[in-house]
């Protein structure tokens, strides 16, 4: 059994893996091949590609823009990763031709198109992106630029790359509305990838400076039954010694936390801020809320 488990998980990731691209070739046909809409990304790119060039296939174009970027990143990003990135655009080239070929969308309203196009690009990148993959081009960049800068979600640095091109897109083809429609599609796109991967119940993390520190974490923990951390701090201007409470919680729990506090300090200071990953007792597995 010990044996079974780990190939049954590996099968299945990979299917997963192979529906996501399905869905990621789909979306990009039917939506914004068909809709006229622009798209960020190296299939942004590919699309424009096309459009200049029609004889050669929008899947074919992106796989050959996919490949620079993989070679360059393969010190960085490790061979596994680079190895599911390029088979994930490999099915993404073959579907996307396959579909264009053997289908003829219906045309939708831009809006209907951009709204459903970047649902289903947000679905399909954020489930390639949890089984350890990249649909490559801009992807592999945010990769990249992840591991410099962790803190910023991976679909706000999806969302700021590709505005580039679709800026592009409506600098060449003059077509505003297509260029407007694919920001709106990006914009949901760059959020529903962040719930995929982050899960639609965010955390919040609080920050509180307070004189009475010590009587505030007691009534977090007994009350909110959430864990406090005490960080030493030192005011900038008055050099006083001062204690700050970290705290992280549920979204639903802002407004009983901001009462709390305030019932026992009406002067404290509350910083308060998203926690896009938060693991641990109480929120995603393992681990305690706090130290």
């Amino acid at each position: 059994m010990t044996h079974k488990q780990p190939i049954r998980k590996t099968i299945f990731d990979w299917v997963l893996l192979v529906l996501a691209c399905a869905l990621y070739s789909l979306a990009v046909d039917w939506f914004f091949v068909s809709g006229t809409l622009a798209f960020g990304g190296l299939t942004g790119v590919a699309i424009i590609l096309n459009r200049l060039v029609p004889i050669i296939p929008i899947g074919l174009l992106y796989l050959i823009l996919n490949i620079p970027g993989f070679l360059l990143s393969l010190r960085h990003l490790g061979r596994s990763f680079i190895f599911r990135s390029l088979i994930a655009s490999a099915i993404i080239s073959l579907f996307m031709d396959l579909f264009g070929t053997l289908f003829v969308f219906p045309e939708l309203e831009p809006l209907l198109s951009c709204i459903y196009g970047g649902l289903a690009l947000g679905v399909s990148m954020g489930v390639i992106f949890l089984k350890g993959a990249s649909t490559g081009g801009t992807d592999v960049i945010v990769r990249l630029l992840k591991l410099k800068f962790s803190w910023i979600p991976i679909g706000r640095l999806v969302l700021i790359l590709d505005l580039f091109i679709i800026t592009t897109y409506a600098l060449v083809f003059s077509v505003l509305d297509g260029a407007l429609y694919g920001l709106l599609a990006l914009y949901i796109n760059a959020q529903v990838i962040d719930a995929v991967i982050y899960g639609l119940d965010r955390a919040k993390i609080a920050y509180i400076i307070s004189e009475q520190a010590e009587d505030i974490a007691q009534r977090i923990t007994r009350r909110l039954e959430r864990g406090v951390t005490l960080l030493p701090g030192k005011g900038a201007f008055s050099k006083a010694e001062k204690t700050v409470l970290l705290c992280a919680f549920k979204r639903n729990q802002i407004i009983p936390l901001k009462r709390e506090v305030q019932e026992i300090d009406p002067n404290a200071f509350i910083i308060v801020c998203d926690a896009y990953e938060v693991l641990g007792e109480g929120f995603e597995t393992g681990g305690r809320s706090a130290l």
